[in-house]
């Protein structure tokens, strides 16, 4: 074990886990920064080694579609700003590609799965194009414990739930909610992108049994890469209901289950059979080494981010034609108690904007200048989306609406900017909307 190794091992400081955990120098070379290591396979000691290797009794790489020494890396590192240790953290291609290979190793036909009715329109796609036609129940309920403990049954493969709901800021009562999981038998499973990789949000600490991250956003922090992450909890008793969790009890040729096989994270290690393994959805080692470079600052991005939202968010609701502007930071909001209960270090840094109308909300994002207008959130830089026609475009207008969508929202992820330019930048938009339409001929409108 390296030095660097034995310090993250005493420290518990986010900032010091954030740059320390995972790996240390490279031994072969003595380089500080992670390796990438960009190879497509890994030569074996012996033909007995190999065995051991495919066979699951010694741990080691066989073939980089299921481990890369930097994607782990950057894997292990996430796990430590999680709570978890190495090992309990599977790095995917995608935020998309996670929350497929978590919500597939638990279903099953005759399954149900409980969703939050907030909820990002990919994780919604997941569930209507391949959980459905395979006879999998997927039930919409609001992100309550008790919605959840009243739609629970004995089916309940797992409760779906995002930290910040997006674009809504609905912050969930993770405690009541993990509560309401356990009682009848299922895993809370928490996407905790907008948690910012640990650092607003340690769901297991609330009493979650998974945790999905799309690295993409805060962790990536730069628009620069697609990832993803599946982050096991490591608590929750697979074994008790075989039959409610058949992946968790089927046996290999050797005769172990997954459970046998890696007990400290078993759902981790079901996750790399199924969406590694079995499915290719694979990180390359290039993308990983990016996001490690992410997580490096990450504290510091997000810090600044969340603080420079509360700034906006305080100041926008002053800006005419801006009739409201939702943020779980301000005490107006319906989450705003929770959240101070839940979250930590800030409430996020993404605004929802309410125009006086649709035309006045796309007017606006058409004349922004410093703001980019573009489909994403958690950049370094401040970018702008009308989710109605565009990330939320395939829900129907009452699932929409369910999930705080509004034709009106204009959905605003802050960055690091200077906070003063920000604000100048969307007073001046929505001005300029506003004055643009005012000339336009009555019908026309």
């Amino acid at each position: 074990m390296h030095d660097d190794d034995d310090v993250t091992q005493k420290s518990e400081g986010f900032a010091t886990q954030q740059l320390h955990a995972g790996l240390g120098p490279d031994p072969a070379t003595g380089a500080r920064a992670v390796p990438i290591y960009a190879t497509s396979s890994y030569v074996f000691d012996s033909t007995e080694h190999a065995e051991r290797l495919f066979a699951g009794v010694e741990p080691g790489n066989r073939y980089a579609r299921v481990e890369n020494p930097t994607a782990q890396a950057f894997a292990d590192r996430l796990a430590a700003l999680e709570g978890r240790p190495a090992g309990s953290a599977v790095p995917l291609a995608s935020g998309q590609a996670a929350t497929t290979a978590v919500m597939l190793t638990l279903a099953k036909p005759g399954g149900t799965w409980l969703v939050s009715d907030q909820l990002f329109g990919g994780t919604a796609s997941v569930a209507r194009k391949l959980l459905q036609p395979f006879g999998v129940t997927v039930r919409s309920v609001a992100p309550e414990a008790d919605a959840i403990a009243a739609a629970g049954s004995d089916d309940v493969v797992g409760v779906w739930v995002e930290t910040i709901a997006n674009p809504s800021g609905h912050v969930p009562d993770l405690p009541a909610l993990a509560e309401a999981a356990h009682a009848m038998g299922a895993p809370l499973v928490v996407d905790n992108t907008w948690g910012a990789g640990g650092y607003l949000c340690r769901p297991f600490e609330h009493g979650a049994d998974v945790v999905v991250h799309s690295a993409t956003k805060w962790i990536g922090g730069h628009g620069t890469a697609i990832g993803g992450a599946v982050v096991d909890g490591g608590r929750f008793d697979w074994a008790a209901q075989p039959d409610r969790f058949p992946a968790f009890a089927r046996r290999d040729v050797h005769g172990r289950t997954m459970r046998d096989r890696a007990p400290g994270a078993p759902l981790a290690a079901q996750v790399v059979d199924l969406g590694l393994m079995t499915m290719g959805m694979t990180m390359s080692p290039h993308t990983a080494f990016t996001l490690l470079q992410g997580l490096e600052t990450l504290d510091l991005r997000v810090q600044r981010a969340c603080d420079n939202a509360l700034a906006l968010a305080q100041a926008l609701g002053e800006v005419e034609g801006i009739e409201a502007v939702i943020y779980p930071g301000l005490e107006a909001h319906v989450s705003h108690a929770t959240a101070r209960r839940v979250l930590r270090n800030g409430f996020g840094s993404v605004l929802g904007l309410c125009f006086a109308s649709e035309a006045l909300a796309r007017a606006t994002i058409d004349r922004f200048q410093l703001v980019s207008h573009l489909a994403n959130i958690g950049d370094a830089k401040t970018v702008a989306i009308h989710p109605w026609t565009t990330t939320h475009a395939s829900l129907n207008d009452d699932a929409k609406r369910a999930g705080g969508v509004t034709p009106d929202l204009v959905r605003l992820s802050v960055g690091i900017e200077t906070v003063d330019d920000v604000l100048a930048d969307v007073t001046r938009a929505v001005q300029a909307a506003r004055e643009a339409l005012a000339a336009q001929p009555p019908g026309s409108r």
